[in-house]
């Protein structure tokens, strides 16, 4: 959770169990996870995926986040979970500079049944952004999922190329995008917490896929991200398939926080 995180919990609770008189150790540790589900659990409205006016269509959600999270894969997972539930989905392949990066999500989107936009490797990321738009709202798409290079926080020129198609998306679209969804992975530790800093800095993330929570990882840093951002979890990957997504569940993930090790 990082030292800064775990201190500040640690205080609330202290606090807590004196004003309460907690004098024994189950209600305290009851009181702790009471404490972090509702911290998890501020400020996400419960509006956050309504369906958009036929007018404003296509619903667009851009993803961000650095190479080796696990992006591309929650995108094919979040087109199958709105697939299933009844909507039309595009994707836009906008990470023009990864090598294969386009035919992948191909791959990914021929799985799903949906249609990807793309260009030539190498293309203008914003020009892909501009086109899969146009087809999203020449084709009555109700979301739009827009692909973004795996760039490092790190490299200010490709975080410019970020700005620049949040840019286009929006003069397309004034409410657009509707998400900015941040992909990490939940064995990052503290430099997720950092990743987050610049990312939610050059574009406005609005939440957070936390993918690869599964085998030991507990993706306990998403609590300092929460508390010193308020960028909620809005999904979790836990596997490979298609099917392992789930909305985010601050009861249960604070379960598997705090459960013991062994």
């Amino acid at each position: 959770m990082g030292v800064e995180t775990s201190l500040s919990i640690i205080e609330d609770l202290k606090a807590q169990v004196r004003s309460e008189h907690i004098d024994d150790g189950e209600l305290a540790f009851a009181r702790l996870k009471e404490s972090l589900v509702r911290n998890l659990e501020a400020g996400v409205s419960p509006a956050t995926w309504a369906d958009s006016p036929a007018d404003s269509a296509p619903y667009v959600i851009l993803m961000v986040g650095v190479n080796g999270v696990g992006k591309t894969t929650s995108i094919a997972k979040l087109a199958h979970h709105f697939n299933r539930e009844g909507k039309k989905v595009i994707l836009g392949a906008a990470d023009t500079f990864r090598a294969a990066a386009e035919e992948q999500l191909e791959i990914l989107g021929d799985r799903v049944g949906v249609e990807v936009i793309s260009h030539q490797p190498g293309s203008d990321p914003g020009a892909v952004a501009y086109d899969a738009w146009q087809a999203g709202k020449a084709r009555g798409a109700d979301v739009l999922i827009v692909d973004t290079a795996g760039r490092l926080h790190t490299r200010s020129n490709l975080m410019e190329e970020l700005k620049k198609v949040r840019r286009v998306i929006s003069r397309l679209d004034p409410a657009a995008p509707h998400q900015v969804i941040l992909t990490l992975d939940a064995t990052t530790g503290h430099n997720g917490l950092v990743q987050a800093q610049a990312f939610q800095a050059a574009v406005g993330c609005t939440g957070i896929f936390l993918a690869k929570l599964d085998g030991t990882a507990r993706g306990g840093i998403v609590l300092a991200i929460k508390q010193e951002l308020q960028v909620p979890i809005l999904f979790i990957g836990t596997g490979e398939s298609l099917d392992d997504l789930a909305p985010f569940d601050a009861g249960q993930f604070v379960d598997s926080l705090l459960a013991p090790t062994s």
